[in-house]
């Protein structure tokens, strides 16, 4: 479970991104032979379907030096502004240490503790809880927190969330989850493309010049199925990019928390967070790229199949079973709970009764099934440090 700075977890990191670049090249030559397949079709209907694969293939041929100088352009403009494209949709700037002392000296701290150089901190200005890294380089490298995050979060448990982002930096996840996306924006942008081209051209494929005879249909048929093949194509080639994204996020999550857990020694502080940042996380207007960045991610697809992050329970618990932290269940945050429509408000009722106990044995206490207890909570899940 703890993860951080595993050099066979790094090198892996490299290698898949490297076969990442190869996949991105890979999908997009499929897009543009299934964008050729259809070129044909609307050119001329009426030949067999051997005879569009054979002219597809010629027509790959042509635009492969301009697909391969377009998608190593692509990847060229995100290396360089990825991260002012990301700011100009999160609202995120750059930070002194005279404008957020205490955010500062944390991440600071925690640089100097393993040697590692420090980032640039920004700041989102949002109510929602959520932080996440970014950059390709060490000149790049950025960990970006809102302001709703510093005011719920306290020392120990904002420590813990700058260990995670700097984890993720450590070991390589923000260049991978960058690939990850210009492969999927590639993609996704040549599928809308043909997508929009095939639906607003109103081409259709009967087989034009003799239907009746049984040549006709059989030219017909061919150009018929050659749409469905090359609209199967582009369908493979986005849902593949997505799952890469998918699998990728869900995977670094855990082992970012377990790095977190070895900078900071404090398993009980990662846990608090993550409580309290659960279904608070939500930046509005911010892509589906950015929201697979941040530490926590609410937006999930049909029954969590296509959510990138695993569930905050999930990784309580791994936390709880590697690491000896202890839970103290869902938790308002301090100063009166959520806020009016907070999804977690109704999460953290169920469970008040258990904070004053965790309260006052702190997080290092003997009892790892905290009783329900009588006394008034007090300000803070861990108490005075």
């Amino acid at each position: 479970m703890a993860a951080y700075g595993l050099y066979t977890h790094i090198a892996s990191n490299k290698v898949r991104s490297m076969l990442l670049l190869g996949g991105l090249f890979l999908l997009v030559y499929v897009m543009i032979f299934a964008g050729a397949l259809l070129a044909e079709v609307a050119l001329n209907s009426d030949r067999p379907f051997d005879a569009y694969l054979t002219l597809a293939g010629r027509d790959l041929i042509k635009a492969f030096p301009f697909a391969t100088i377009g998608a190593a352009a692509w990847i060229v403009i995100a290396y360089f502004f990825h991260q002012n494209i990301i700011d100009a949709v999160t609202g995120g700037h750059d930070v002194t240490r005279q404008e957020q002392p205490r955010l500062y000296n944390l991440l600071e701290n925690l640089c100097i503790s393993r040697g590692i150089p420090m980032p640039k901190l920004k700041i989102v200005d949002s109510p929602a809880l959520n932080a996440f890294a970014t950059g390709l380089n060490r000149k790049q490298y950025a960990i970006s927190v809102t302001t709703g995050l510093m005011k719920a979060l306290n020392d120990r448990e904002m420590e813990a969330v700058l260990g995670h982002e700097l984890t993720h930096i450590r070991n390589g996840d923000v260049q991978l989850l960058v690939i990850a996306v210009v492969i999927a924006g590639v993609v996704g942008f040549f599928a809308e493309l043909f997508f929009r081209i095939f639906f607003n051209s109103g081409m259709r494929f009967t087989g034009g010049r003799s239907s009746s005879s049984s040549d006709g249909d059989k030219k017909g048929g061919g150009a018929f199925a050659i749409v469905l093949l090359a609209i199967a194509l582009i369908g493979l080639a986005w849902g593949l990019s997505l799952v890469v994204r998918f699998a990728l996020s869900r995977s670094r999550e855990l082992l970012a928390d377990a790095g977190s857990v070895e900078l900071t020694k404090d398993p009980d502080a990662m846990i608090s967070a993550l409580r309290k940042i659960e279904g608070r996380g939500e930046l509005p207007g911010a892509t589906s790229a950015v929201m697979e960045m941040c530490i926590d991610n609410p937006r999930e697809g049909f029954a969590d199949l296509f959510a990138t992050h695993p569930s905050i329970d999930s990784r309580v618990q791994a936390l709880v079973k590697y690491a000896g932290g202890h839970d103290p269940g869902p938790m308002p945050l301090p100063g009166g709970g959520a806020e009016d429509g907070d999804p977690g408000t109704s999460r953290t009722n169920s469970g008040p009764e258990r904070l004053p106990e965790a309260s006052r044995n702190g997080p290092w206490g003997s009892s790892p099934q905290p009783a329900p207890s009588p006394a008034g909570p007090i300000s803070g899940p861990w108490g005075r440090r």
